[in-house]
Order: C-alpha cells, then structure tokens, then sequence
C-alpha cells in the first residue's frame, strides 16, 4: 500500500553536481498524481526519496523542488536512523498487538527463557535477541490471521487473490501486483483490527482498480466507510510499530 501512485516516471541522472548542490546518486522516485495540487517531498523509512508532482506540474520544477530541500532531507535522514536503531528489549519493555501497548515478560528457566507478550508464550535461549525471536512468533502470527483473513474479505467482495505473501517491509503496509498477488507486512497484527482490516481491503480494491484514482478511492469508501480514520491512525502511529 503506497499513496497516490497512477503511474511512474523513471529518474534520469544528471551530471554531477556542483559543490553545494544536491547528490543526485540518491535514489528518487517521481510520481505524477492528477488528484495533487502542490509537490510533496518524503523521506522512505531506506533513505530513498519519492516526490509527487501534481497534474500541472513538470520534472524541472520537482527537481528544482528537490534541490531546495537539501538540508530538510539530511534532517529527516538522521531522524529515521535514529527511530530505526535497534532497541535491546528488555523484561517490561512495551511494543504494540492489536493496536494495544503490551509488556514482554521475560521468565529466565535454568534450560533457557520464557517470553511472554500480549497472552503469546515464546521459548528463546538465554542468550538469543528476544526481539529477533518475537519477530519471528509474530510473522507466523500474521501468517495464521492474515491470510485466512485476506481470502476471507476476498470472498465476500467477490474478489480471487492468486498468491498472498507475509513480508518485512520497510516502506510498505501491503502491495498488490497485476499478477493479483497479494503481499501483506507482518506488522499489520500491531495494529487495531478495524485498521488491519482498512489495510486489507485496500489492496483487495486494486485487484478492481490498479492506480489510486477517484475510482479506486470510491471503491474504497464503499467497502470501508471509515477508512480516513484509518489512515489517521497509520499517519500518527504507523511509525511507531517495530
């Protein structure tokens, strides 16, 4: 699941830049959305830039909008390595399920350790990353409801789905492919469940409508009458979820 993406214009690579200027070896996404009305700039959570241009708009002008932003873009960089440092978890350390704060509780056993979060019980050795292992328990928790979960919406929008995957992204809540295969990020389980569900039927929409145009979005509303809610909640929580 991205924003507004009706299509794709692939970046060229400029001459090198003048000392001062921006480093056009990183990686940049440009995106015309007819709905946009003005640029906008963002920072994925990999460092890659992605830059709407609206209907009007032009590659100059985004590149120029670009270039601007040269000390913002540095600034939103060190925020995301600093959020995306590995925290060492710890007994009572807090992380989300079903969209609701839960504490790990770490038992020590003399053949090893007991980890307990959201009613979930995890065997790890004493010595093993307990988030590694929690991660882990919680991509096959994704796999057991989001899956049966995915076919089951399917079903009930008349909707056939050819293959659904669970993965780590970084950038993405779900993708679907004109192959009308389905991939599903394993951090979905974190949230609420009526957000999860927004997530789901999202993707379910481009196997009618591949861009995010007003008919994609129309189709949406219909199946999800709630989804901005929704989409409040990824905008001010989405970052939050490991």
């Amino acid at each position: 699941m991205q924003p507004d993406l009706p299509f794709q214009i692939e970046p060229e690579q400029p001459a090198a830049p003048a000392p001062g200027e921006f480093a056009w070896e990183d990686r940049i996404e440009f995106v015309r959305v007819r709905r946009a009305r003005r640029y906008i700039l963002r920072v994925r959570p990999d460092g890659s830039l992605r830059v709407t241009i609206p209907r009007a708009g032009s590659r100059a002008e985004a590149t120029a909008f670009v270039a601007r932003q040269i000390a913002w873009i540095a600034r939103e960089r060190a925020r995301l390595r600093r959020e995306q440092t590995p925290v060492r978890w710890t007994d009572g350390s807090i992380i989300r399920l079903d969209g609701n704060a839960v504490a790990i509780e770490i038992i020590h056993l003399a053949a090893g350790a007991v980890t307990r979060y959201g009613g979930r019980v995890v065997r790890v050795n004493n010595h093993a990353d307990v988030r590694a292992e929690i991660e882990r328990d919680m991509r096959q928790l994704a796999r057991e409801r989001l899956v049966p979960r995915l076919h089951e919406l399917a079903a009930q929008y008349g909707l056939t789905i050819s293959r659904v995957t669970i993965r780590n992204q970084r950038s993405r809540w779900g993708s679907c492919s004109r192959a009308r295969a389905i991939a599903l990020n394993f951090r979905l389980v974190q949230m609420p469940p009526e957000v999860c569900d927004y997530v789901l039927i999202h993707e379910l929409m481009h196997l009618r409508q591949q861009n995010h145009g007003p008919r994609f979005w129309g189709l949406v509303e219909q199946a999800c009458p709630s989804y901005r809610d929704a989409e409040r909640w990824l905008r001010v929580h989405g970052r939050t979820l490991f």
